[in-house]
């Protein structure tokens, strides 16, 4: 009885294929292109794709406002997490941050899962709140939960982590109905507060951000002063992207002219693996994982149109811009367009953690899709 209440009577008609193609079609060309980054990493991406799949298919079948109940124990796991890694001995040093759990066979990276629960959270707390939403009350409820888990992010360090969470919060406010008028009071208060910030991290004497931090921004304002420091990757980065040209010099290849063969990129497999796809896919393969990337979070939105309550709508749309917004970091700090953070490609970096996450959220998506608005009344009035 207790596994009845958590499935419904789904229509096979109702289960997006198309989304899981391109959820697929996406990770097996990112496995493709980390084997050639690095070979040593591919094998276990597949060993990590198959997991991800099977959980995916498995959350896809739950139905998610029996989830969604479970919110509070959502963002409980979530900032459980975020503060267990901060735990000298327990979470894992690696560069300078702390912001992995060493389970012996993988690291862990909690602050990958926390985002999608925090969008779970969300979306029921916002639909609980759907009619106050836009009170000074519920405001500053929303602004003060979100609060806890970006210090806790923060103080890893992991600043790429926070703005993306912080955007991602931003989002799903938008998406359940925050009034246009907050809307437009943030950002004529947030576009000048950016501006400051900017013109103060970059004084030698601040102390908002760690010396590191610092020196990304530095080397983005100026990359020639910082040109074999901070800038080093970057600039490898774009040189790597541009001698792809138009079809690249094709995965595995042993040309002696190739940023990547010559090491000129730390780390390739993961935050810097749009360098690998510009230079051994060239500008037709950069167009076909942003294409995918796109179309992914086309369909999430979609199926958050069609959504049966707020709560599947937020699921899906914060998803989607979930995505959306680690592939435009990703990418923007491949082609120097942001200074260097680390984040991600969804379903091409390698990172277990992070794949299962973005599957997870996929799962919840699809399970979404199963019960849409127009079911949903057919059933109602039988």
């Amino acid at each position: 009885m207790k596994f009845l209440k958590i499935t419904k009577p789904y229509r096979l008609k109702d289960y997006k294929f198309s989304l899981i193609v391109l959820v697929l079609a996406t990770s097996c060309l990112g496995v493709l292109v980390i084997g050639s980054a690095n070979e040593a990493y591919q094998g276990r991406q597949l060993i990590g794709l198959a997991g991800s799949i099977l959980l995916m298919v498995v959350v896809s079948l739950i139905d998610y406002v029996w989830i969604a109940n479970f919110y509070w124990l959502f963002y409980f796991l979530s900032v459980g997490m975020l503060a267990i890694v901060l735990i000298p001995g327990v979470g894992e040093v690696v560069n300078g941050a702390r912001r992995w759990i060493n389970l012996g066979f993988t690291n862990f990276q909690p602050s990958e899962l926390a985002k999608i629960f925090l969008i779970v959270f969300f979306a029921r707390f916002i639909m609980k709140h759907e009619e106050d939403l836009s009170s000074r009350r519920t405001i500053l409820k929303a602004v003060a939960l979100i609060l806890v888990p970006l210090a806790l992010i923060f103080e890893e360090p992991n600043l790429s982590t926070t703005i993306c969470t912080a955007t991602l919060f931003c989002v799903l406010m938008y998406v359940g109905g925050l009034s246009y008028k907050f809307i437009g009071m943030v950002l004529l208060i947030t576009v000048p507060v950016a501006v400051i910030f900017l013109s103060i991290v970059v004084q030698p004497d601040q102390k908002i951000l760690d010396d590191y931090q610092q020196k990304r921004i530095l080397a983005w304002l100026n990359p020639e002063e910082y040109a074999s420091d901070e800038a080093y990757q970057q600039n490898n980065s774009v040189i790597a992207i541009g001698s792809g040209q138009l079809t690249g010099k094709g995965l595995n290849n042993n040309t002696t002219t190739s940023v990547k063969n010559g090491n000129f990129i730390l780390e390739p497999q993961t935050d810097f693996i749009f360098a690998i796809v510009g230079e051994e896919l060239g500008f037709v393969g950069c167009c076909i994982f942003i294409a995918l990337l796109l179309l992914i979070v086309i369909q999430c939105i979609l199926i958050g149109i069609r959504a049966q309550d707020v709560t599947g709508k937020i699921i899906c749309c914060g998803v989607g811009a979930l995505i959306g917004i680690q592939t435009f970091i990703n990418i923007a700090v491949a082609t120097q367009i942001i200074p260097n953070t680390g984040i991600p490609l969804p379903f091409v970096s390698y990172g277990l953690t992070s794949l299962g996450s973005m599957y997870l959220g996929i799962g919840f998506v699809l399970n979404v899709g199963l019960q849409p608005k127009k079911y949903q009344d057919k059933l109602t009035t039988l």
